[in-house]
């Protein structure tokens, strides 16, 4: 079974949708898929209500997901880690404890833009069309990484 954690700093907005749109793609016994904040915001809380609305727009249900916070354990539980952007990408790389560790970590819009560094943006930052827009952008991110992962 593969396991896929999604990353972003609150896991309110972001990471829940990620989880939500990639579970829904690989609705199989084969993946684990779930999120987790960097910080130690809103742990326990359900995803923020626009994410929710976005989701529920396309047919994605994340209305049962709760965040919590990214641990070193979780390097052990997953096989590969999608971080939403780059400082998400070296708060996880910092709990490393090794190169094998290092390696499941990924930038998720490399995915689609290899090696462009792109940043999911924050949804926040542009009212309820920034949900609408970070939902596609991880829809295709997702479409690719589902690709890949079920090619294997």
């Amino acid at each position: 079974m593969t396991k896929i954690l999604m990353v972003c700093l609150g896991n309110i907005c972001r990471s829940p949708l990620a989880e939500g749109i990639l579970r829904d793609k690989l609705s199989s016994e084969d993946f684990t898929i779930d999120s987790a904040g960097t910080g130690d915001y809103h742990i326990g809380d359900l995803p923020d209500q626009r994410s929710i609305n976005v989701a529920k727009k396309y047919g994605v249900d994340i209305t049962n997901q709760r965040g919590r916070q990214f641990s070193v354990a979780d390097f052990d539980v997953f096989d590969l880690i999608y971080v939403m952007d780059n400082s998400n990408f070296k708060n996880v790389v910092k709990l490393a404890r090794n190169e094998n560790d290092i390696a499941k970590v990924k930038l998720i819009l490399n995915e689609v833009y290899p090696n462009q560094n792109y940043d999911v943006p924050d949804p926040y930052n542009d009212s309820a069309q920034g949900f609408e827009n970070v939902f596609k952008m991880l829809d295709e991110a997702t479409d690719v990484i589902q690709q890949k992962i079920t090619k294997n």
